[in-house]
């Protein structure tokens, strides 16, 4: 194949792609836009009141939560920074409630997306929203037994002036899907490199000690890396090229997936988590082990089920 050809084929692979993830954001974009205009995000936000009780966390942050996981970590900050304009917190409860956000944020996405790629859906929402609440309990009990990060939090982020208007948040979306593109060609080039130059070979092989104990074969190292670093979206589109392509098993595809649900952008994401206080080592260091807790009780779990009961019950 010509390199002009390949060039192409690079190309078309990433609006395949990009197309695919569209189909499921833009529809779930506009349902979540409507949900927060009729005021139903906050009424959810009320209801988790009881819930940020069980984690050691003031009812106020359910709205945050709620937002969160409702919309996107951008929305949920700009929940908190209005919280925090009024209230004080220590950066214990934040890391606790950032830690929270990491898990479980832009659900409605994120598992449409998992689910296309291979996860069936009532399960990413127990794994996502269960662990967090069981790490948020976790480290909640931590903070105060030891009686760490009892200071006061620093929020150094505050909003930019935003305009409201649907016709600026249709411009908003539309720049966003043009930068999800930009990413996918992006990614999708790279790995074109990579395999061209052997290096993705030598990735692989340098992953698979590590992936195997994590219950995955070296070939979810690539997609495996993206959506830890970058996000579950664009790890997830991959996945879902690369199912098409028989590249990835179904078993690959779904502990690839539940790892990237855990601990996925863990650059960007979690500096955001910073900006508004909460302490690095508590949402990075505590998310990692607590992922890969969760990860050996999964495989043992898996190992003990028969592959019928998998396909049904969790893999689609």
């Amino acid at each position: 194949m010509s390199l002009s050809s390949e060039i192409k084929n690079v190309f078309v692979n990433a609006c395949k792609t990009s197309f695919t993830l569209f189909k499921i954001i833009i529809p779930v974009s506009i349902i979540v836009k409507i949900l927060s205009e009729l005021g139903l995000i906050e009424v959810i936000g009320n209801g988790l009141s009881p819930v940020m009780g069980l984690v050691g966390l003031p009812g106020d942050f359910g709205i945050v939560w709620a937002t969160t996981m409702l919309t996107n970590i951008y929305g949920g900050m700009i929940a908190f920074f209005h919280l925090s304009l009024t209230n004080i917190y220590s950066v214990a409860q934040v890391t606790v409630l950032a830690t929270m956000m990491l898990i479980a944020h832009t659900l409605p996405v994120e598992v449409r997306i998992a689910q296309k790629a291979g996860v069936r859906a009532w399960f990413t929402i127990l794994l996502r929203v269960g662990c967090a609440f069981i790490i948020g309990v976790l480290l909640s009990l931590i903070f105060t037994k030891f009686n760490l990060l009892q200071n006061k939090n620093n929020v150094i982020w505050q909003p930019g002036i935003t305009d409201p208007t649907l016709i600026q948040w249709i411009i908003d979306q539309l720049r966003n899907y043009a930068m999800i593109f930009l990413i996918i060609l992006g990614l999708m080039s790279l790995i074109y490199i990579l395999k061209k130059t052997g290096t993705m070979q030598k990735l692989n092989n340098l992953m698979e000690p590590g992936l195997h104990i994590l219950g995955m074969s070296k070939n979810a190292a690539p997609v495996t890396i993206i959506g830890m670093t970058l996000g579950l979206s664009y790890g997830g589109g991959l996945i879902i090229q690369e199912a098409k392509e028989k590249m990835l098993s179904k078993k690959d595809a779904f502990l690839s997936l539940c790892l990237m649900g855990l601990s996925h952008s863990l650059i960007e994401d979690t500096l955001l988590m910073v900006a508004i206080g909460a302490n690095l080592i508590g949402i990075l260091g505590a998310r990692i082990i607590f992922t890969i807790i969760i990860m050996f009780i999964l495989i043992k779990f898996i190992k003990h089920i028969s592959k019928k009961s998998f396909e049904r019950f969790f893999a689609r």
